[in-house]
């Protein structure tokens, strides 16, 4: 499975997870079969794991929103790339963004990689 297969998947998983009573564990099972593939497994892992982080982190780039208010997958897509910032320093940061951006035209629009675009560059701008 290729890197950008794995965060395709683990956007499913992690949007099934949002606001919903699964376990980690049925919401892997329920988007996987076969072998699970350990990239995949981190990013899942690792994201929801360190939800409450990640949305700290969020909501101090988030200007005008709150989480509560993104649509669902503006919402996965960034808590997703921001646990790769934060927690996968062997990814440039550069590959991160453009992938989360291309999740976003994938599973939402134009619009959606605009503002997650806006968003995920401000860490850039931090760097």
């Amino acid at each position: 499975m290729k890197r950008r297969e794995a965060r395709e998947k683990a956007v499913q998983t992690l949007f099934q997870l949002d606001n919903s009573e699964m376990t980690l564990a049925e919401a892997i099972t329920y988007i996987m079969d076969g072998p699970i593939n350990p990239f995949y497994e981190s990013l899942v892992k690792g994201t929801f794991e360190n939800r409450e982080e990640i949305d700290k982190v969020l909501v101090g780039k988030l200007e005008n929103w709150s989480l509560d208010r993104l649509p669902k997958i503006e919402r996965t897509v960034l808590r997703l790339a921001v646990y790769e910032l934060l927690y996968q320093e062997e990814v440039p940061h550069r590959v991160i963004l453009n992938e989360a951006i291309e999740l976003c035209k994938h599973f939402g629009d134009e619009k959606s990689g605009r503002f997650v675009n806006g968003v995920l560059s401000k860490f850039e701008e931090e760097k």
